[in-house]
């Protein structure tokens, strides 16, 4: 009997097994060799001398079309885990019938730290630490190690490689770890790499690229235009569902308005479907070049609702050896700190910063009172001052390690006084008479602080997590019903949000300093909307302008700005009752 069972359980699995179709696809006219096309060149060569994976080594393989020209900087493209694809015929056939641009291609292996002896120790894999993780660590690796390391060889018959440098140039692929790779290469630095390919794409918890699809739907929309494949049986297992992952991607890409393509299939985890759609791939990518890949029209009402169409950050200013302490008066003048020069500078009319004639005593913060004062955070002498406008200094209060302040439509003075990320933050209230009080102790770098547009409630950002906290204000100026409220986004590499200068907007929008952007919480706490920024991390931020609709915001040496469809939330006007929020 056992027997028999065995046998019809074998009979069984035969019979399915012989029931599945074969994997087949139909092969693209350009992945097969053709009589008469020009055969461009592969050279390999190996790299050891990284600096941002140290110790790694790594093969890679340079393709030059025999259509290049020196003369005239090449496309590139950029794949992961060598060459796949059957990319090089590919690429012959494509270039030669115009179907995309002359293109150098580059296709890397991941590295490894060599073992001294491979017959008794295993070498170090890298490949899931350089692909699976966020952050720009391998774009970086590819834009400053790699792409120059390419540039500094030559063709077999000596002609030298000429990359192009422009982002619209430039695509990147790869499957599995190596596609996700690719979009966070793009993703980081849309500027460098504007075309994706992404096959069997792992979009899934290995290393945090589960979280692309909500960050995609969160940030302001890139100028990225993606190629996704997969397949209905792809991986399930303990890192998540590879199918529903890719799935989950497309519809988030669509929501953000970005320009993705996708074709599923039936099939797992290879490069089956993959190399039989690569040409068709590259030929929409390329589509329409050399006109630029454009960010699109998002979905996301929330952040629509702020940022205006063709309105994108501007310069005000550069070359300051740390800005913050950004804030506007009530004639919409906005001023910021030079905190280690001890300068402070107002942006005039035109536009244009100017320093005025005041020793900041390094101040950190700003804020602009009722009663038409300037007042600062002096950090070289511990002190609160205000200046009038004639630039005449009065001493609020020493012996105050302070670093941020906000001042209420009453007078009532509120001021973070961080004691490094460990130890606990106090929170003064300093009242009109000079009264000083503790009202709150214990958070790990108090930072950035502002009143709700009401000014019932005050948010403060905790810097060393991923917190902003807030408290109701009582009627003798007091804080009461403390609360974690606002969850923000951290990046891969840190274990913190640093989330810095915070500021509302008449509408109850919580606007937030922070390593990944500016994040813009809803009144209920919940971050709807992402805006990054130009360059580097920003450290303040305040509505300016004479609507008081120009987002202002200071960043290392460089201070922004941007218009937005909001007016902020002024501390010296009337307080007003902001609608109620969508639960």
């Amino acid at each position: 009997m056992k027997k028999l069972v065995l046998f019809s359980c074998i009979l069984f699995a035969t019979t399915l097994s012989a029931q599945q179709p074969a994997e087949k696809y139909p092969i693209d006219s350009a992945s097969v060799e053709h009589a008469g096309v020009p055969k461009g060149e592969i050279l390999k060569f190996s790299f050891n001398q990284s600096k941002i994976f140290p110790g790694t080594t790594r093969d890679y393989w340079i393709y030059i079309p025999a259509q290049y020209k020196p003369e005239q900087p090449a496309c590139v493209y950029v794949n992961q885990d060598g060459i796949q694809w059957k990319a090089p015929t590919v690429f012959d056939n494509l270039i030669y019938n115009k179907e995309m641009p002359v293109t150098i291609g580059v296709f890397i292996t991941p590295g490894k730290v060599l073992a001294d002896n491979n017959a008794t120790a295993q070498d170090r894999f890298n490949r899931s630490f350089e692909y699976d993780g966020l952050g720009d660590a391998y774009a970086r690796f590819l834009l400053t190690e790699i792409l120059p390391e390419v540039e500094r060889q030559k063709a077999s018959d000596g002609r030298a490689i000429h990359l192009s440098k422009n982002g619209n140039d430039r695509a990147i692929g790869g499957s599995s770890s190596g596609a996700v790779c690719a979009f966070t290469a793009a993703w980081e630095h849309p500027e460098a790499f504007s075309r994706v390919f992404s096959a069997i794409g792992t979009y899934t918890g290995l290393r945090g690229a589960d979280r692309y699809p909500i960050l995609v739907r969160k940030y302001e929309p890139k100028p990225i235009r993606i190629f996704l494949q997969d397949g209905a049986n792809d991986l399930n297992i303990y890192a998540g569902d590879w199918w529903k992952a890719n799935e989950s991607m497309e519809r988030a890409l669509s929501f953000a308005g970005y320009e993705v393509n996708h074709i599923w299939g039936e099939y797992g985890h290879n490069g089956n479907q993959g190399t039989a759609v690569f040409p068709d791939a590259m030929r929409w990518l390329w589509k329409g070049w050399p006109a630029a890949v454009t960010g699109g029209k998002t979905k996301n009402q929330f952040l629509s609702d702020l940022v205006i169409p063709g309105e994108d950050w501007q310069l005000v200013g550069e070359g300051y050896k740390f800005t913050e302490g950004i804030a506007t008066n009530a004639e919409g003048y906005t001023y910021f700190q030079d905190i280690p020069n001890s300068k402070t500078y107002k942006i005039n009319s035109d536009g244009k910063p100017v320093a005025l004639n005041m020793d900041s005593k390094r101040a950190d913060a700003t804020c602009f009172g009722a009663d038409g004062m300037m007042y600062t955070v002096a950090t070289g002498t511990k002190q609160i001052l205000s200046y009038d406008k004639n630039e005449k200094m009065k001493v609020i209060a020493d012996t105050i390690a302070g670093n941020d302040l906000v001042i209420a439509i009453n007078g009532n003075m509120y001021v973070t006084a961080p004691d490094g990320v460990s130890k606990p933050s106090k929170i003064y209230l300093i009242r009109p008479n000079g009264e000083r009080i503790v009202v709150d102790e214990g958070l790990k770098y108090a930072n950035g602080i502002t009143l709700s547009p009401d000014q019932t409630q005050l948010y403060i950002t905790e810097s060393s997590t991923h917190w902003v906290w807030i408290y109701r204000i009582m009627p003798d100026g007091t804080l009461a019903y403390k609360q974690r409220y606002g969850w923000l986004h951290t990046p891969d590499i840190d274990d913190n949000a640093w989330s810095d200068g915070v500021k509302c907007d008449t509408a109850g929008r919580v606007f937030v300093a922070s390593r990944m952007g500016i994040q813009v919480m809803d009144q209920l706490g919940r971050v709807n909307a992402i805006i990054p920024i130009p360059a580097g991390q920003p450290s303040n931020l305040y509505f300016g302008g004479p609507d008081f609709n120009i987002l202002y915001i200071t960043a290392g040496d460089k201070v922004f700005k941007r218009k937005l469809k909001t007016r902020g939330a002024n501390n010296f006007d009337k307080p007003s009752r902001p609608a109620n929020p969508r639960l």
